[in-house]
């Protein structure tokens, strides 16, 4: 799987049959518990969230939708949150913060929704919301990227104490097919932009984005949703044992010192 470009891989996430949040949510969570709306406008199906038991241990997780067939992706908006469901997550995260759960994010979205409504509602403002108020949050979180993740749409779930990717997921400032447009004037060249953006997880986790890549199975997840679920859940226990055992002050130093680093870059 390793010799895939960014392509290929991009091909592999957009299967019909790649397994979605609601998938994973049963096979790695006990007595998950859905909460909704964000107090101010509306509940947004783009993204799910609520509390769940994994492993014996309270967390909380927040996750955007992908659908697997139009009616799915019809409710769901194709997996483009509106401000209130970046509002719900910040809601989310905050009540976990007061109940010292931690976060477990899972990333699965071409980019926020750009509509007009959104913009109305303000869309940028409710994403560097989140931004600002996830960087200090005081309780552990860790992110996943399940498929794509793309634009801030993507960091508004994000900002984390560990990024992991799926094997095959992607994770970028701006899709690929935007990426030609606004380059090239040509949106047709969307392969050709994968493969030089550097944007799976091989390439972030030695850019130092990301800390990890979870394993999927020949093929994709789609051939083994429960394999690609048990080699997730390892890795969120794993990651779990090791940050809630660090001193509030610290994690969110690292938090910090993670984001900062980012882009850092010697000329000769």
């Amino acid at each position: 799987m390793s010799t895939l470009s960014a392509s290929e891989r991009i091909e592999i996430i957009r299967h019909k049959d790649r397994p979605t949040i609601y998938d994973y949510i049963p096979m790695l969570f006990d007595e998950f518990c859905e909460m909704h709306g964000d107090r101010l406008y509306g509940d947004d199906h783009a993204i799910i969230g609520g509390i769940a038991n994994f492993r014996g241990i309270p967390i909380t997780v927040i996750a955007q939708v992908k659908g697997r067939n139009l009616e799915e992706n019809k409710r769901a908006n194709f997996a483009m949150p509106h401000p209130e469901g970046y509002r719900k997550a910040l809601r989310l995260a905050k009540q976990a913060e007061k109940f010292k759960r931690p976060v477990v994010c899972f990333i699965d979205t071409p980019g926020a929704f750009c509509g007009v409504a959104a913009e109305e509602r303000g869309q940028g403002e409710a994403i560097a919301r989140n931004l600002l108020e996830f960087s200090r949050l005081k309780t552990p979180i860790i992110s996943i990227v399940l498929g794509e993740g793309g634009s801030g749409g993507a960091l508004a779930l994000g900002v984390c104490d560990e990024l992991a990717m799926l094997e095959n997921a992607v994770y970028s400032v701006i899709s690929p097919r935007g990426f030609a447009s606004i380059l090239w004037k040509d949106a047709s060249r969307e392969k050709e932009a994968a493969d030089r953006l550097r944007i799976t997880a091989q390439d972030l986790l030695e850019l130092g984005v990301s800390e990890a890549t979870i394993e999927e199975p020949a093929g994709g997840a789609h051939n083994n949703p429960q394999q690609t679920a048990e080699n997730i859940s390892e890795y969120l226990y794993r990651t779990l044992q090791k940050i809630m055992q660090k001193d509030v002050a610290i994690l969110l130093d690292s938090r910090y010192n993670k984001f900062r680093k980012i882009g850092e870059f010697e000329e000769a």
